[in-house]
């Protein structure tokens, strides 16, 4: 199990945004979290990687770290084997597409040169932009910037993929091809757990489903089809 939680409660501030949440992943899984904005979406995500504190829980496991009991300088390592993409990309605007990415695996602990400009061009393949790696984030379109943002994700063979919102600032066609290429990415064994308010994603690439309403998080995978989603959509 990569990510195991068991009857957990998360607070912003002094407001409790999810109770009683159960919530799980393993290898390989391609899961969906929608809600309105507001619904806790963010805040369940943010937990995974130590972002935001689980106020209490009979079990929060993360690449079975306990996050109930880890330690601060604990917390670099745990995400040194995550992936965590946002949805305003978050790239360096001042350096190169392989600067930014050299930048990740040399604060990560890669020192072999050769080794680290290998597998920039190995994930730059995989998300289709080899020809990209010499332009600056400012000359690429939206779309662009958000292919990076899932190279650098996947640097380090991560075990999951944490993405707030990644086809948030994205037209139709853009955000259909980085959700393909997500899924993609989860049939080679690394998980993926994505939050969105692009409902006819769910339709288009199947996966897990979890809804966040009304200060609770519910599986509904197997009713999603039957339900009015309507009002989860982006407007």
């Amino acid at each position: 199990m990569i990510i195991e939680y068991k009857n957990i409660n998360i607070y912003q501030q002094d407001v409790c945004v999810l109770k009683n949440v159960d919530f799980h992943v393993d290898e390989g899984e391609f899961i969906y979290i929608i809600g309105k904005v507001g619904s806790g979406k963010s805040s369940l995500l943010k937990t995974t990687y130590c972002e935001l504190d689980i106020d209490s829980a009979d079990k929060a496991e993360v690449l079975g770290r306990d996050l109930m009991n880890i330690r601060r300088k604990e917390v670099p390592a745990l995400r040194k084997e995550m992936g965590i993409i946002f949805q305003d990309f978050q790239l360096l605007h001042d350096r190169t597409v392989l600067k930014n990415l050299r930048f990740v695996l040399k604060a990560t602990g890669w020192k072999d040169k050769k080794e680290c400009d290998e597998r920039i061009d190995e994930v730059l393949n995989m998300v289709g932009m080899s020809d990209k790696k010499d332009k600056m984030p400012h000359e690429l379109s939206g779309g662009e910037q958000q292919r990076i943002a899932i190279a650098r994700a996947i640097l380090n063979h991560p075990k999951v993929i944490i993405a707030d919102e990644p086809t948030g600032n994205l037209d139709p066609e853009t955000a259909t091809n980085i959700v393909n290429l997500l899924k993609q990415i989860s049939q080679t064994g690394t998980a993926v757990v994505m939050s969105t308010h692009n409902i006819p994603m769910l339709d288009k690439f199947p996966g897990i489903v979890y809804r966040c309403r009304d200060g609770v998080i519910t599986d509904i995978t197997e009713d999603y089809n039957k339900l009015d989603l309507s009002e989860e959509e982006d407007d």
